[in-house]
């Protein structure tokens, strides 16, 4: 096919005008308009391709700004992979820059979504410290600032907040456990009282879900202060309460039985605050039962206050009654029911000074123990000697008769305890002396003083003696005579039989305590009595009784009834 040129369309021209026979000026005039034409073509052409070239310029500079902007939003100076020269056509430096500037901004992409989690983190735990509300679409990252340390400079404060916020969430959890341990204590409904604090504390919110804005941890630290104070009080009251009845229960002997029933109140009556964990301790009705049982026992104790009282006049009569102490308990017992009846005088402070005068009667009894041990033996010995007397007297005591080697071993071991008297009477004055000296006051046995006691004894037993002698030579005297009756000038007289008279011993005829033969016939020592002293010679002393001992029923009474209120030591 034949290509088509100016030339050859200008001669095609030429011959159609020639055989038109077109004149020359409309031929020029033609030609004229045809390159007129042709130069606007050219030069539209010409227009268009200077604005491609800017534009293209105009978007390789843009790059380049674009290149440099996204180096600097990085932090970075340089980025491998675009050239450091700048040759070439426009389109070649265009393509050039393109794949750098595409990875560029997909990590621009990336960055922004990066710096946008992390900034709604932030936000988050910061409004969840605050207690506002959470608006996570209006995050705005700074596109102008995405380098990393940006970015770890936001994940610090983002650690730094998860740390507050584990911090809070801790305490949370703490506060959470202290408010149910202490209503468990109290009683009290522990999801009622903590979701006052804030409603995400109870357990079925998560534990992320929780509160740890200020407000709740002020509120949970104030609830927690409340309850403390509150346990505190009802322990306090609890204890008091616990205090009285067992005041109460010692004041009426209640029997251990009934008193296990109110184990759950005494058993904290000496804990601490911190001490108290069961739940339902210090519920308030606990503390209502322990008042309701206090209150009963108060009316209670009116009536069994005599009972109690004459118990107790009885403990202290049995105390005196074994250490040997004679008092006036009928006198004492009229003193506790004037008193009891007045009502002048607390029940609990009128046992209390009972309690205080049998520890008294106590220390008095040990007191005088190792006294009244020496005095039961020298009562024993005494006992053998008067039985060795009957012994020594019975002719037949030899005889081959049932039980007669019993007798016979017996009798070995009365001579060997006999014998062992005067040591042991000389022991036992010593110390009662002793004991005297020490106190001030005289000891006295059954109401009668022992020195007086003793004191008669050894004069019996001297006298005795003496009348041993006189038997033993009256009978030399007898023999004497039966073989010389001339060696003497006068009738002798008869022998005297051998006496009877005998060593009074402090148990002899005497009843079961022996108290009456432990007097050994001392009315006549009442005002006064004769004893040996350190010279061995004998002196008057006057025996005084000890103001709680073997006093009269009327001096017991005066006693009782003087200035104290309370019955004192009879």
């Amino acid at each position: 096919m034949k290509q088509n040129t100016c030339g050859s369309l200008l001669q095609q021209l030429q011959q159609i005008w020639d055989e038109v026979g077109e004149n020359d000026e409309e031929r020029d005039k033609i030609l004229l308009q045809l390159d007129q034409e042709c130069l606007d073509v050219y030069k539209r052409k010409v227009d268009l391709a200077v604005k491609s070239r800017a534009h293209l310029l105009q978007t390789l500079a843009d790059a380049r700004v674009e290149l440099t902007n996204l180096l600097s939003a990085f932090g970075e100076k340089t980025y491998v992979g675009i050239p450091e020269k700048t040759s070439g056509t426009i389109k070649e430096q265009l393509e050039a820059i393109a794949p750098a500037l595409d990875k560029l901004w997909k990590q621009k992409d990336e960055k922004i979504k990066e710096f946008s989690d992390v900034q709604s983190q932030i936000q988050k735990i910061s409004a969840e410290i605050a207690g506002t509300s959470v608006q996570v679409e209006n995050i705005t990252v700074d596109e102008s600032n995405l380098s990393m340390k940006k970015l770890d400079e936001f994940h610090a404060q983002l650690q730094d907040l998860q740390k507050e916020k584990s911090d809070r969430l801790h305490k949370v959890l703490e506060f959470v456990s202290t408010v149910h341990d202490l209503c468990a204590v109290l009683g009290m409904d522990f999801f009622t009282t903590v979701t006052e604090v804030h409603p995400s504390l109870n357990d079925a919110t998560g534990v992320q879900s929780k509160s740890i804005s200020n407000d709740t941890l002020a509120g949970l630290a104030k609830t927690v202060l409340a309850l403390k104070e509150d346990k505190k009080q009802r322990l306090q009251k609890l204890q008091e309460l616990a205090t009285q009845l067992i005041d109460l229960w010692n004041l009426m002997d209640t029997p251990p039985e009934e008193r296990s029933l109110f184990d759950h109140v005494t058993c904290n009556i000496s804990a601490t605050v911190d001490e108290v964990t069961i739940p339902g301790a210090l519920a308030l009705d606990l503390i209502e039962q322990a008042e309701v049982e206090v209150e009963r026992l108060d009316q209670l104790k009116a009536s069994r206050m005599k009972e109690i009282a004459f118990k107790r006049q009885s403990e202290l009569e049995e105390i005196f009654s074994h250490a040997h102490v004679e008092i006036d308990g009928e006198a004492a017992r009229e003193k506790i029911l004037s008193l009891i009846d007045s009502g002048n005088v607390e029940p609990i402070e009128l046992l209390a000074d009972m309690d205080n005068q049998i520890l008294k009667a106590k220390e008095e009894a040990l007191s005088r123990k190792e006294i009244l041990d020496k005095v039961e033996k020298w009562m024993s010995a005494c006992e053998e000697e008067s039985w060795l007397e009957d012994y020594n007297r019975d002719e037949n005591r030899y005889n081959a008769s049932r039980g007669a080697h019993l007798n016979l071993k017996r009798a070995e071991k009365a001579r060997i305890l006999v014998n062992k008297i005067p040591a042991l009477v000389d022991s036992l004055v010593a110390k009662t002396r002793a004991w005297e000296q020490d106190r001030g006051i005289t000891f006295t046995y059954d109401g009668v003083p022992l020195l007086a006691m003793l004191d008669e004894y050894a004069m019996l037993r001297q006298d005795r003696e003496e009348e041993k002698k006189k038997m033993r030579d009256q009978k030399k005297s007898h023999e004497q005579f039966s073989k010389d009756p001339d060696a003497f000038s006068a009738t002798p007289s008869p022998a005297r039989q051998p006496s009877t008279k005998k060593v009074v011993g402090p148990r002899a005829n005497g009843g079961a305590n022996g108290s009456s033969s432990r007097r050994h016939s001392l009315n006549s020592h009442q005002n006064g009595s004769r004893s040996i002293n350190r010279d061995g010679k004998r002196e008057t002393r006057q025996v005084t009784p000890v103001n709680y001992v073997a006093m009269s029923k009327e001096d017991a009474g005066s006693h009782i009834s003087g200035t104290d209120t309370l019955p004192a030591t009879p």
